[in-house]
């Protein structure tokens, strides 16, 4: 019996190792290597490929060795964040079905000032802000204090540091300054919400694409002191040496009580919908202290290795490796392909995750 093939695709890293940024970009190595054991593992013919600033060996791999699917891990380039939807959209354009979410909802998800008005619209509560396009007059303020200034097109907590949450006019036009000159525009400010950090999973089960909601996981700021905002900063998602990593880690999942959570359930199915997502995606939410849930982000496609995923699997009976190949066999049946009933089987124990 023949092996399904399938091309495991990524984004091969473009930045040097010394890079202040480059944890975020070759942090991809670890992912890949995992879903390849597990697809291997699971009786799929597997063959990878990472691309950089050249799409053509993306092309070249589709026709000589055609895939039922690719499982898409590309992220975009750091140098060109963009290329995360144009890859999506290249696989569109040429009818070859992948894992994840499909263009439009990427392009999305890149853009924060889009989502803060698709969750308005959809009547999802967000933290109320106000974009900045670029240099010039910046409109007064009234969202509240204290506030966050983020660039509107990064992800990965790129452009987030302890700079980012501001007091008074003034700070937020130096910050406002900063991120224009560093990372451009647009730039978004909202109202800095100091309660609970939740990461809550999203994913569409079955041929039916049932969407499931997992258990959430949280941010536990711990040892926060008056000079460091309980802020989820790059140092403290990427420099495991840092202080603000330590004092950052992720609880995985987290218990809360059950009116509480069929809430946060809907609060992320809707998001999940609004923004077009397809198979999985995260919704980045905070709990204010009257416990009502504030959407800040919505991540389609997420890291496949992180913490709050695999244990939220755990925790409703699923495992890391049925995620990977329930991904891939979703994928193969939308581009109209099959699998032979008991070529490919759910491994136990391949990977770790998180």
């Amino acid at each position: 019996m023949s092996k399904p093939p399938v091309l495991v695709l990524f984004n091969r890293p473009v930045l040097p190792p010394n890079h202040p940024e480059a944890g975020s970009e070759y942090d991809i190595l670890d992912t890949v290597a995992d879903t390849v054991k597990v697809l291997k593992a699971a009786g799929f013919g597997v063959r990878e490929l990472g691309v950089a600033h050249d799409p053509r060996p993306l092309l070249d791999e589709l026709r000589d060795h055609p895939p039922l699917a690719v499982f898409n891990l590309f992220e975009g380039l750091a140098t060109h964040p963009a290329t995360e939807v144009s890859v999506a959209a290249l696989l569109e354009w040429v009818n070859v079905p992948f894992t994840g979410c499909r263009s439009a909802a990427l392009s999305l998800g890149r853009d924060k000032v889009r989502v803060k008005h698709l969750l308005a619209a959809a009547r999802i509560s967000t933290p109320p802000y106000m974009v900045v396009d670029g240099p010039g007059p910046v409109p007064a303020w009234r969202g509240g204090w204290p506030a966050i200034v983020k660039p509107a097109n990064q992800d990965a907590s790129i452009g987030i540091d302890q700079g980012s949450v501001v007091s008074t006019r003034e700070e937020l036009l130096a910050r406002v300054e900063f991120v224009l000159a560093k990372h451009g525009g647009p730039v978004l400010v909202e109202r800095f919400v100091t309660g609970r950090e939740l990461l809550v999973h999203v994913f569409e089960d079955g041929p039916d694409r049932t969407v499931t909601v997992l258990p959430p996981a949280e941010i536990a700021y711990t040892g926060t002191r008056a000079s460091r905002w309980p802020v989820y900063t790059f140092t403290a998602k990427w420099d495991e040496a840092s202080d603000e990593y330590k004092t950052a880690p992720v609880i995985a999942p987290v218990a809360v009580p059950e009116d509480v959570f069929e809430r946060l359930r809907d609060t992320a199915a809707r998001g999940f919908a609004a923004l077009g997502c397809h198979d999985y995606a995260r919704l980045d939410l905070r709990m204010d202290a009257d416990g009502e849930f504030h959407v800040l982000e919505i991540n389609p496609n997420p890291y496949l290795n992180s913490v709050a995923l695999v244990r939220g699997l755990e925790a409703v009976g699923r495992s890391h490796e049925w995620f990977i190949v329930t991904l891939t066999l979703n994928a193969i049946a939308r581009g109209g392909g099959t699998v032979p009933a008991g070529a490919v089987t759910v491994p136990m124990n391949v990977v770790s995750g998180g």
